[in-house]
């Protein structure tokens, strides 16, 4: 049976919910597959943490890249091949702590790629230190009195940087999350979505959430609608709270050309290179 899985040892703790994303994920491929987005198409990046050992267990084609750098790693890709769906995995400490540059301005250009951001509020590959959507009191290793810093809101500053697909899941509600999924892979432009991933070792928060959380029954008509969500505390709205359309980076860049497909000859490229570099005759 084609699972999509490729046979790696799987470390994560017994019940973290990035299990649920790994699977909501292989659904979502599936749901691609039969709707025209064959995983020939699909390519994939993470980062450093747990997260991006969904490089390790997810049988899709893409690059292991550096902390904070796998959505320039996917931008990469897009700009090489306008053709790929490029979907990358980042964690709340690698994207928005080291990342933090690359994620807010591949929403400014609105780079045609889909983020899956595993939100939970600690950096849990090395035991739990706070991130940047730590809560105010979170306590732990580099905390032990209380984190004296608020958090990030994920949502509010990706609308702010102009991300044209903004939505926020739970692994508790799995086939909402994988229509999420499909729905971002699907959209023109920059797409992120939030994913409240509990770490059932050093912040576990899935009965919070669980709780809490509230499914969208419709897109929110404007980006002050969608605000007014982002910043609820009372309950968590999950699902898409802002979408547009509008140019993407790559179109904007360069039209229709494919530096892949359309490429010259290999002899024409170095012949190109050699009169660039050979220094002109005085």
């Amino acid at each position: 049976m084609d699972d999509l899985g490729t046979g790696a040892e799987n470390t994560w703790c017994p019940g973290c919910a990035n299990f649920g994303i790994l699977n909501a994920t292989k659904k979502a491929v599936k749901k691609l597959e039969e709707r025209g987005v064959g995983r020939d198409r699909l390519l994939m990046s993470a980062g450093i943490g747990c997260h991006a050992k969904m490089f390790d267990y997810l049988a899709l084609s893409g690059l292991y890249s550096l902390h904070g750098r796998s959505i320039a790693t996917a931008q990469g890709m897009k700009l090489a091949n306008p053709d790929l769906k490029v979907i990358t995995f980042v964690g709340d400490g690698d994207s928005l702590g080291e990342g933090l540059a690359h994620l807010m301005f591949a929403a400014k250009r609105n780079a045609d790629i889909t983020v899956i951001l595993h939100d939970n509020g600690v950096y849990a590959l090395t035991t739990g230190q706070f991130s940047p959507l730590a809560c105010k009191g979170f306590k732990g290793p580099s905390t032990p009195r209380g984190s004296i810093e608020e958090p990030f809101n994920p949502l509010t500053l990706m609308l702010e940087a102009g991300a044209t697909f903004v939505a926020r899941g739970f692994p508790g509600r799995q086939d909402h999350l994988v229509d999420l999924m499909v729905a971002a892979v699907e959209h023109e432009g920059f797409a992120v979505i939030d994913v409240l991933q509990s770490s059932i070792t050093f912040h576990d928060t899935f009965k919070e959430h669980n709780g809490l959380v509230d499914e969208l029954d419709h897109i929110p008509d404007t980006i002050d609608d969608a605000r007014v969500l982002a910043v609820r505390r009372d309950r968590l709205p999950i699902g898409i709270i802002y979408k547009v359309q509008r140019p993407v980076y790559h179109t904007e860049l360069y039209g229709d050309a494919n530096p892949v497909a359309r490429r010259k000859p290999r002899g024409e490229r170095l012949a190109a290179i050699r009169t660039l570099i050979t220094p002109r005759k005085k």
